[in-house]
């Protein structure tokens, strides 16, 4: 049991929650910070995040169990867990399942806005992985799943929604859309053989590369309006300048001709950005609720 276990977290990449756990995090700081002044609680630190875990769980689970075929078939992706053999489908829809049962109760521990938004986020997550078989668009859908990670901390944390978290959202969803075309760009040539639909295999890699880099101007310019919309500070701002600076290297280090430094630009840079962002900003509140 346990070895399955650490083959299914394996397969998921369970470290990638890193990617959108801080976020989750800083809508949460936020939240409370703006609306009550305070930092969540810690029942509301610990909901939020089993919430997150049981949420990304669920739907890397099921992309890689709705993927399996695809999987097989893609030299790059066939020794994945499923199509090797190392664990079977009954055995990832039982985590699914527990995934989403993390999930549910987290939430009805939190508040009932958290409860009565769950079907949009249950949606998005199941959605995704059907999305690349009918639109190219699935990196935007990804980005909004994502993307709901920090209105879910803020909701948790609050029991609100104003229009300062859409700032967080869309900052987030541009952002992990972006980076998930540019790591699309391997798989431009297979998905478009197979009738698979991606930025890079409907518009090529060069476009797909000039697409990424519109969405991570957009996400940049969206984290900067926060610094004007909200009350945080100078020190929010500097990590906001030091992200856009880690988003222009991770584009050097890719273009048409030379795909090899995808994985570099995908898991170290993003995962650096998100921390970055995250210590700073909650930095930042810590000055300002003078803790």
């Amino acid at each position: 049991m346990v070895r399955k276990i650490k083959i299914i977290l394996e397969m998921i990449k369970f470290e990638h929650t890193i990617f959108a756990l801080p976020f989750a995090f800083l809508g949460a700081i936020l939240g409370s910070f703006i609306m009550r002044g305070d930092f969540p609680q810690l029942s509301e630190w610990i909901w939020i995040t089993l919430a997150m875990v049981g949420a990304r769980s669920a739907a890397m689970s099921l992309n890689r169990v709705i993927d399996a075929q695809i999987d097989k078939h893609n030299p790059r992706t066939a020794e994945r867990a499923i199509p090797a053999g190392l664990v079977s489908k009954i055995e990832v829809w039982l985590f699914i399942v527990i995934s989403f049962v993390v999930l549910f109760f987290s939430a009805f521990q939190l508040n009932m806005l958290a409860v009565y938004l769950l079907p949009i986020a249950v949606f998005f997550l199941v959605i995704y992985s059907y999305t690349k078989r009918f639109t190219w668009t699935c990196h935007l859908i990804l980005g909004i799943t994502i993307g709901i990670a920090p209105l879910g901390g803020w909701v948790g944390a609050t029991g609100t929604l104003p229009f300062e978290a859409y700032f967080l959202f869309v900052a987030v969803a541009l952002w992990i859309a972006g980076f998930d075309v540019i790591y699309a760009t391997q798989d431009a040539d297979y998905d478009k053989e197979h009738g698979l639909h991606s930025i890079p295999s409907r518009f090529g890699i060069k476009q797909a590369l000039l697409l990424a880099r519109a969405f991570h101007t957009v996400s940049f310019l969206s984290f900067l309006s926060l610094f004007f919309v909200t009350p945080l500070g100078w020190l929010y701002l500097a990590g906001v300048i030091i992200s856009g600076a880690i988003l222009v290297y991770e584009h050097s280090l890719v273009s048409e001709n030379d795909l090899s430094k995808v994985h570099v630009a995908f898991f170290p840079m993003n995962s650096i950005l998100s921390v970055v962002l995250f210590v700073f900003a909650i930095g930042d509140v810590l000055i300002w609720t003078n803790l």
